[in-house]
């Protein structure tokens, strides 16, 4: 039986080449790790086969079974895994704000920088979201719109914080996160010296669409 045990984010370790003896043990994490080698910045999870994943990870094709019940179900734990580091990451980033610093311009950084991580889970979730399968997408989609559930309590907190109402917040959250994500998925073909532009242009939308959040919310209360 597949193992139930949600993978948890966290550095992945790197496994080691081995010589023509297989593996007596490996976990999930490894094959997930093997997994993220064989992704390329331009590589979907859809390309990669069973047999190509297990001779990564030094194992027996069969063994594969012992923690995944197929290629699909290792695709969607990738997805997963993706969308809990990412949040992980912006959440962190916030706590670490600074006086002065803008929490729209703190997040995008954070989220553009996963672009060049050693990991590529952002370019999984940027990359199934638009040509995966249904599952995959479906996968995906799930994570968005966690995402907006987490932004949408953020932006309640800080409008409270604020003292400055905001109109329908869970659709604000959604417009913001499915820009990020669509802005996102343009800036990864582009050349590290081009993304500052795109960060700026993410940045000045997103504020674009709080300050009308805002104003349609004030005119609400005339």
């Amino acid at each position: 039986m597949p193992d139930p045990t949600p993978l948890v984010p966290r550095p992945l370790r790197p496994v080691p080449a081995h010589g023509p003896g297989r593996k007596p043990q490996i976990s999930r994490e490894d094959l997930v790790a093997a997994a993220l080698r064989l992704l390329g910045p331009h590589r979907s999870i859809s390309t990669l086969s069973l047999r190509e994943v297990a001779r990564e990870a030094d194992i027996a094709p069969n063994s594969f079974y012992r923690h995944f019940r197929d290629m699909d179900a290792l695709a969607i734990a990738l997805i997963e895994l993706g969308g809990r580091s990412l949040r992980s990451i912006i959440r962190e980033a916030r706590l670490r704000l600074r006086p002065g610093r803008s929490v729209i311009r703190t997040s995008i950084e954070a989220f553009m920088e996963q672009l060049d991580a050693d990991e590529r889970l952002l370019h999984i979730l940027l990359r199934e979201g638009m040509v995966g399968s249904d599952a995959y997408k479906a996968a995906v989609e799930r994570e968005l719109r966690t995402f907006e559930e987490e932004l949408c309590i953020d932006l309640v907190r800080l409008s409270e914080a604020g003292g400055r109402p905001i109109h329908a917040p869970a659709l604000v959250a959604t417009a913001m996160t499915r820009l990020v994500f669509a802005m996102g998925g343009t800036a990864i073909d582009l050349p590290r010296e081009r993304r500052g532009e795109v960060v700026e242009q993410m940045v000045e939308m997103l504020r674009m669409i709080m300050l009308g959040a805002h104003v349609l919310a004030e005119h609400e209360e005339r």
